[in-house]
């Protein structure tokens, strides 16, 4: 049982005593409520490193420039031309984002206007979505909306 775990139950027997000795008067009631923090408890001390959902191999990631980059009207016109690339079979997982507004620092980029993450399951899913229709009618579409893009491929490791 890993560290996570532990503090898990502990946390939860904690609730357990409290609840029994504040919350509860009846027998009935703290037997109710601890089985259900046991139950709550089991799923969350399964929720650990070793078994997380596996994400797709291959990330896909896309800064826009846009030309007008003050047009709210080019900003969303592009992020409507980027939701159809989630049409695609390949694509497993789309995010499409503008810059948050984190700390600034030396080390962060926040010039761009719109931003894409895709995901694929492999190499060959990825090169399958740079020639599907939808991809190539999107660059047709829209792309004048842009004056810079920066593309970044990355596979798990």
């Amino acid at each position: 049982m890993g560290v996570e775990n532990v503090y898990i139950w502990v946390l939860s027997l904690a609730f357990i005593f409290y609840s029994f000795k504040y919350l509860m008067p009846t027998r009935r009631q703290f037997i109710q409520t601890s089985a259900a923090t046991a139950v709550v408890a089991t799923s969350l001390a399964s929720c650990t490193k070793e078994n997380q959902m596996t994400l797709p191999e291959i990330s896909h990631t896309v800064f826009f420039w846009l030309k007008n980059p003050q047009s709210q009207q080019d900003k969303n016109k592009l992020i409507e031309g980027l939701k159809t690339l989630g049409q695609i079979e390949q694509v497993k997982a789309i995010h499409i984002g503008v810059p948050a507004s984190t700390k600034q620092r030396d080390v962060v980029v926040n010039s761009y206007q719109v931003s894409e993450l895709l995901m694929f399951e492999n190499v060959e899913d990825e090169k399958a979505y740079q020639s599907h229709p939808i991809h190539q009618a999107f660059v047709e579409n829209y792309s004048h909306l842009w004056q810079k893009v920066e593309v970044y491929d990355s596979v798990a490791v």
